[in-house]
């Protein structure tokens, strides 16, 4: 019951995170990770004038981890990801990680959905759509700034500003540009959310 009452808010339960190990605390909310070389399904669209990319990237993605792909042993989704009978094609179905992570460049929009750890390049299901790609990342270190509350670019610029502003009084240098990671669902309250911005370094 109380599993249940936790995804009706949008709080996660069960889902698989990225690995990493915290380095150095640099402040409330502020760490600098160490991440372990992880697999993930990227989508690259470009921005629309008016917007809708990233909605639009983002259901790539999902329909790529609903079934969307080359065939393959079918592996349980996790939650919160929840999928219709009958919506997807014939193929695998691959659980959810978190966070999913966003990066907008000049008439761009980048999406990543971390696979489960299981995946190898050799193993993870070929996109069927040619805008999805199952890239490899070495591993990171990243200096990450935790908030709640909105996931609109706005309140994301403002957060990569602020981590920007705190790393300069620190020994860490960012060594690439800022990206946004959302765990949760959007029904999720916004005071329950978990967001983070994020962006390498090195000492």
């Amino acid at each position: 019951m109380l599993k249940a009452l936790r995804a009706i808010v949008g709080i996660r339960t069960d889902t698989e995170q990225s690995a990493y190990t915290v380095i150095e605390h640099l402040g409330p909310g502020l760490e600098v990770r160490r991440y372990a070389p992880r697999l993930a399904a990227e989508a690259r669209l470009d921005t629309p004038p008016g917007g809708g990319a990233k909605t639009r990237a983002f259901r790539l993605l999902f329909n790529y981890i609903s079934g969307d792909n080359g065939p393959g042993t079918r592996v349980a989704m996790t939650t919160p990801v929840e999928t219709a009978p009958g919506g997807g094609r014939d193929g695998t179905r691959i659980a959810m990680t978190v966070p999913a992570e966003t990066q907008d460049h000049a008439g761009t929009v980048r999406m990543r959905f971390f696979l489960p750890a299981g995946f190898t390049v050799e193993t993870a299901p070929p996109p069927r759509d040619p805008r999805i790609h199952i890239v490899e990342l070495p591993e990171q270190t990243l200096a990450v700034l935790r908030y709640t509350g909105s996931t609109g670019p706005a309140a994301a610029n403002a957060r990569k500003a602020e981590l920007a502003d705190a790393l300069a009084t620190t020994p860490w240098r960012a060594e690439g540009p800022a990206v946004t990671c959302f765990y949760d669902p959007p029904w999720t309250l916004p005071f329950l959310r978990r967001n983070e911005v994020a962006v390498p370094v090195s000492r």
